[in-house]
Formats: structure tokens, C-alpha cells, sequence
């Protein structure tokens, strides 16, 4: 096709992508096609190369627009607005008529626009599905449908839009879906709505993006936002993104980044289309260098000039990151990707990067003194040092080296650079080891006595404030407490000792009950934790696992029904430890003795039987009203007996209610009370 590659080529193309090329492969011309790339691949290019055969046939240029002959379905307001940019570069030559229809826009215009005529129409699925419906739209014509991000599509949860859709389109088009991933439902959507499709998976050579550099910076939780500062300083990209999780986030951080000077845009779900656009659009004219976005707004666009991108929050999974990477890194340009990590999600993060397949370089975020050397460097390199005088600055020129010295030129120089910049961040140090703090020495201390524990009740995070408060000391004077079975052991410092024991009193009791006493010297205790299971009888431990004792219990003997119950509620398992020597069981255990018999419960006579307040039918001897039913003094109340109705209706199974004060049923009683017979009617 003569004109597309003159428009490649006045576009700078010298080469095509992996992806273009296979997709304009000839021996796949007519053929419908299920592509997956790497973001930032050339797809829409490769798409548009890849339809002009189908469109076009032999001809170089269009005929008059009227029904459209091509529908170009993307995900998002913003990405299809963007792959009708690209294309009307590409098809510049052919004399297109391209239109759009996308949710946000008005859709009186999208109508007459299609009345009009169009060539190409791009749209989003729900505009495209209302527009169907409406009859605004003649599918009759197409010859060929471009899923554009098919996965993400789906994942969005325009599956019965995209259904309805290709319903409605020829049987005989053609049909293209590219994707980033082809997941099952992808795969099941291409078998069910292409014919014969060739399935073309591009990789560039290995699983990591080779344009993009991954880096993850370990900071403190307190430092997230002050890395992404620190970050766009450093770095000084020509466009940068953000991504966020949350539109909350994503107004936090446009507010934190306009407040410290930056040229910073929004791109989230609750901008209408017209801002979004304008944000999109600043971000291309230089009116702004960073944006701020969530995952949805953000898919699929394409900035110029974008170097760098922030995950200030980790993605909900790899694809995402993916994605979110594919920003930058795109046609040849190289990128950076960055994941600032905080200890709350440091896992998370080595999963997501294993999952993605990528090799990330661990890297400590730009701290001040760095950023300044960077300063130090672009400011020595500025084109600004090398560029000719022009004639009206000469004098200019000649006014301020008359005036002042060299040293005053470049310190006014230093800071006019200073101001045009956001000062950068002191970062806390942190690891990305996880360090224990050790404790300092207690000193001289003196040890006391409670005369209660782990039977009684006692836990450290109740004592500690009594203790404080009946010593009138601090918990920094408490060392060590050391709580066992039925004693507990608490280190005071040897300076508040003798406070502590005044404070107490004479009887030196907390909580009324518990006596304090002073040990001549540390006691030797046990560091053991609590044990999980405990017998009724004060005993150390019972082991809890039956899964090796099972099979030896011997089987009870169900024929013996004289042998007593075992009295104890809770189940002892047999073992081989020492630590059951001394176990003393609630109850006699004989491991030959049947199971106790089960109690039959009484069988529910048919009689009813009213529920008296406060007694049951199933409690222990007759109640008053039993015994009164027995003795005869009260009639016993039976369950009625219904006949079977057969005059029930088929609609709602209510029995038939007749008149009795209608003439004929009244003539009918008359009669009946004389003896003669009923009148009745003639046939």
C-alpha cells in the first residue's frame, strides 16, 4: 500500500516492529487474526497496516464515506480517542473519513457524524451498543472488526456488549483481536466469533520488557509520598505518570505535587470526558509534566516523551504492572519503571515481580544530596552555556560585567536555577532486612514475688498497670516479669524498690488479694509458654495430637451394658510421652468398658399438647395441665381432622366458598324444614 508507507516514512518509520511485520504478513491478507504483544509494540500501527488490504482492496484512496466499512472497538474513552489519532496519520494519504463514538462526548454529534458518513468508525462497546440499537448505525457494510486490548475488555465487563456487537456484524468480515494476554475467556471469545483464526504470539526475545528498566526502592511507610518527589527531581523526566490505586489517592497526590511546584494533571473515573481530554492534552503540549492516574483511565494511552513511571501503590497483580510498565519503554524509546515499596507491602511485591518474570534492581530511593549532584550536572550541561548572544543582549550583557563580578553572576545564576526546582525530600534510612532492636541492660534490680499465675488468671498486659499503679512506679522501672503456674516473678529497679515496697503498704497486697514479697535473690524460672491444653486438674501438659494413638485404643465391647460411663467430658489420647505419667484423669478409665448406653428420647405423641410458661413437654414428671387431663378435670385437646377437599381450585388450592344467603340456598332451607323437596332449575 503506497500510501500508508508514505506516511511511515514521513513519520520517521525505518523499520517496522516485530508485531507489524507479522501482522502484514501477505499469506495472512484475508485471514482473521489473534494477536498478543508486549505493550508499547506498535499494535495500532500494526493494526492499521493490517486492515488497508480489506479496506482498500487495490485502490489507493477511498470512495465517497457513507455506511462504515471498518469498527475499531477499544476499552477506554482515551485510548480509542488516541487510536483515532493514529490513524488518521496513517491513512492521511487515502482520503479517510474517520468518526468516533465514545461514552462522554455528545452523542447527537456521534449521530450526525455517522449520518454523514464515515470510513473508520472508532468507539468504545457501550456508546457503540447504544448507538446499534438507536438504528444510528448501519453495519451492513463492514468488512472488518479490530478488538483493540481485548483482555482488558472483557475484564471490564463489556463481554455481552462485545457479544451483541459482533452479532450484529457480516458473517463473511474479517476479524482482528490483539491483546496483551490472551487469557481463557479470550481464547473461548475467538473461537466462538472468528473463523479459521491464525494465532500469532510476538515475544521480543525474552520475558522482560528489553526497553524498560525496572527499579524497586525499599522506604520507610512514612516516606512513600516523599520518595515520588524525590523520584521526579531526580530523574527530570521530559513526561512522567503516577499510578495510584484509588481516586482518593490520586487527588492526594496531584494536591501534594501542584503544592511543591510541580506542572501536575489528574487522569481518574471522575473527570468528565472534557477534562480528561484537556489533562491528556497538556500532558502532549509541555503545559504539564507529570500525571497522576488510576489503572482504568490510564489504559492504553500513549504520551510523548514519557521516561519514567511511579507505581506510588503496588498493582492488584502482574498483568497490571505490566501494563502500568508498558507506558513507557514504547516504539524503541527506553524507560524506567518504578515500585516504591514500603514494609506493609514488601511481600507482596517480590510475589508480583516473580509472577511478571522480572529481574527488578534494588535500589535505595534518591536522597537529597543526590539529587543536588544531579542539579550540579544538568546545570553544567545546559545548552544554555554554549549558545551564541544574540544582538539584545549584548547590551544587557555589558551592564551586569560592569556591575558586578563573576562570583555574583554565578551565584544569582545558581539560585534563579534553584528556584525553578521543588527542593527535595530527606528520606528516613531504613533496610530492606527486617532488624530486632535490642534491649539495653536493665541495671541493678531487685526481684518480688506475687503469689498468684497462669491458674489464677494473671496476664502481663493487666498486671503491668496495677503493679504501676499500687507501686507508684513506671513501666520503665519494671524489668523482666516472669509469670508461671501458680506464682509470677517481677524485676523492679533497685533505685524505685524501696518506693515501690512503701507504696504498697504494710500488707503489701494488689487487687485485694494478691500478696507482694521481696526474694533475696533472682529466682530460677522457666521461659516455657503457656501450654495450649490443659486438664481440669492442675496438670503441666496434655498432649493434643491423636494421630499416632489412634488405632491402639482398643475397641469397646458393645455387649456389655452394665459397664459405667466414662465420667471425664473431655477426651484424653492415649501416648507414649512422659509428660501423661502424671496425668490425673477426671474420672476412672477403663479402656475394656463399653460406651455408656444412649438415652432414647421420648417419642412426640399426636396429641397436642399447649405449652404451659416455664415448663416443658420433655421435662422430668407431668405437668399441671397432664396431670389435669388425666384426672379428667380438663377435656384433652386432639389434633383435628380434615377431610379432603375435592372442590379446591387449580390457581390457588382455596376450597370453594359457597352463599348461603343467596335466594336459591335460602329457598333450599325453607324447603328442607317443610319436608318437600328444594326448587330447582329448569334446562
Amino acid at each position: 500500500m503506497i500510501p500508508l508507507q508514505t506516511a511511515l516514512t514521513a513519520r520517521g518509520f525505518t523499520e517496522l516492529t516485530p508485531v507489524q511485520t507479522a501482522v502484514t504478513n501477505t499469506a495472512l491478507v484475508d485471514s482473521d487474526m489473534l494477536v498478543s504483544a508486549q505493550t508499547g509494540s506498535g499494535k495500532t500501527v500494526g493494526f492499521g497496516l493490517a486492515l488497508g488490504p480489506t479496506l482498500l482492496g487495490n485502490r489507493d484512496r477511498f470512495a465517497a464515506a457513507s455506511a462504515p466499512l471498518a469498527l475499531i472497538i477499544a476499552p477506554t474513552r482515551e485510548l480509542a480517542i488516541q487510536v483515532k489519532r493514529e490513524l488518521a496519520w496513517l491513512y492521511a494519504e487515502t482520503g479517510v473519513v474517520m468518526a468516533s463514538c465514545v461514552g462522554g462526548m455528545d452523542m447527537r454529534d456521534e449521530r450526525r457524524a455517522l449520518t454523514r458518513g464515515a470510513h473508520i468508525v472508532v468507539a468504545t462497546p457501550g456508546r457503540l451498543r447504544d448507538h446499534i440499537m438507536r438504528g444510528s448505525i448501519d453495519l451492513s457494510t463492514i468488512r472488518g472488526v479490530v478488538l483493540d486490548e481485548a483482555d482488558e475488555m472483557l475484564d471490564l465487563g463489556f463481554r455481552e456488549d462485545l457479544e451483541f456487537i459482533l452479532g450484529k456484524c457480516p458473517e463473511d468480515r474479517r476479524t482482528l483481536m490483539f491483546s496483551a494476554t490472551v487469557p481463557a475467556q479470550i481464547a473461548r471469545l475467538a473461537k466462538t466469533y472468528q473463523k479459521n483464526a491464525v494465532r500469532l504470539a510476538v515475544e521480543s526475545g525474552g520475558s522482560q520488557h528489553a526497553d524498560i528498566t525496572y527499579q524497586a526502592m525499599f522506604v520507610a511507610n512514612h516516606d512513600a509520598e516523599n520518595a515520588i518527589i524525590n523520584l521526579l527531581r531526580f530523574h527530570e523526566a521530559p513526561n512522567a505518570i503516577v499510578f495510584c490505586n484509588t481516586r482518593a489517592m490520586v487527588n492526594r497526590v496531584t494536591t501534594r505535587l501542584s503544592n511543591r511546584g510541580f506542572l501536575v494533571v489528574a487522569l481518574s473515573g471522575e473527570l468528565t470526558q472534557s477534562e480528561r481530554t484537556n489533562a491528556l492534552q497538556a500532558m502532549r503540549d509541555g503545559r504539564a509534566r507529570v500525571c497522576v492516574a488510576t489503572d482504568v483511565a490510564a489504559r492504553g494511552i500513549d504520551l510523548p516523551n514519557l521516561e519514567l513511571v511511579i507505581n506510588a501503590e503496588l498493582p492488584s497483580n502482574h498483568e497490571t504492572l505490566l501494563h502500568r510498565s508498558g507506558r513507557t519503554g514504547r516504539a524503541g524509546r527506553k524507560g524506567i519503571s518504578a515500585l516504591i515499596i514500603t514494609s506493609k507491602v514488601r511481600s507482596k511485591a517480590i510475589r508480583i515481580l516473580k509472577s511478571a518474570k522480572l529481574d527488578a534492581e534494588w535500589i535505595d530511593a534518591p536522597s537529597a544530596d543526590s539529587i543536588r549532584a544531579q542539579d550540579e550536572v544538568r546545570l553544567l550541561s545546559d545548552p544554555m552555556w554554549t549558545d551564541a548572544v544574540t544582538e539584545g543582549e549584548v547590551d544587557i550583557i555589558a551592564s551586569l560585567t560592569n556591575k558586578f563580578d563573576a562570583t555574583q553572576l554565578a551565584a544569582a545564576i545558581l539560585r534563579t536555577y534553584n528556584l525553578r526546582h521543588s527542593a527535595p525530600e530527606h528520606l528516613s534510612a531504613v533496610t530492606s532486612e527486617k532488624t530486632h532492636k535490642e534491649r539495653a541492660p536493665f541495671g541493678p534490680s531487685v526481684w518480688f514475688s506475687i503469689n498468684g499465675g497462669r491458674n489464677q488468671g494473671v496476664e502481663v498486659r493487666r498486671l503491668l498497670p496495677i503493679v504501676c499503679n499500687a507501686g507508684n512506679i513506671t513501666k520503665d522501672d519494671i524489668g523482666a516479669i516472669r509469670i508461671q503456674d501458680d506464682i509470677t516473678y517481677i524485676e523492679i529497679q533497685e533505685s524505685t524498690a524501696k518506693g515501690f515496697i512503701s507504696a504498697l503498704g504494710k500488707d503489701r497486697k494488689i487487687e485485694g488479694s494478691f500478696v507482694v514479697t521481696r526474694l533475696k535473690e533472682a529466682p530460677e524460672v522457666s521461659n516455657l509458654p503457656k501450654p495450649r491444653f490443659e486438664s481440669k486438674s492442675n496438670t503441666k501438659s496434655v498432649s493434643n495430637s491423636p494421630k499416632n494413638s489412634r488405632g491402639n485404643r482398643p475397641k469397646a465391647n458393645s455387649n456389655d451394658k452394665d459397664t459405667p460411663a466414662i465420667a471425664s467430658s473431655k477426651r484424653v489420647w492415649k501416648t507414649n510421652s512422659s509428660e501423661t505419667e502424671n496425668t490425673k484423669p477426671a474420672g476412672p478409665i477403663d479402656w475394656d468398658d463399653a460406651p455408656a448406653p444412649r438415652i432414647k428420647k421420648p417419642k412426640i405423641s399426636s396429641k397436642i399438647i399447649p405449652k404451659t410458661k416455664g415448663k416443658s413437654r420433655f421435662s422430668k414428671g407431668p405437668s399441671t395441665l397432664e396431670k389435669a387431663v388425666k384426672d379428667g378435670s380438663v377435656s384433652e385437646l386432639k389434633k383435628p381432622r380434615h377431610k379432603t377437599n375435592k372442590n379446591r381450585t387449580h390457581s390457588n388450592a382455596a376450597p370453594k366458598v359457597g352463599k348461603p344467603n343467596s335466594k336459591k340456598n335460602k329457598a333450599r332451607r325453607a324447603a328442607a324444614s317443610e319436608g318437600s323437596q328444594p326448587p330447582r332449575r329448569k334446562v
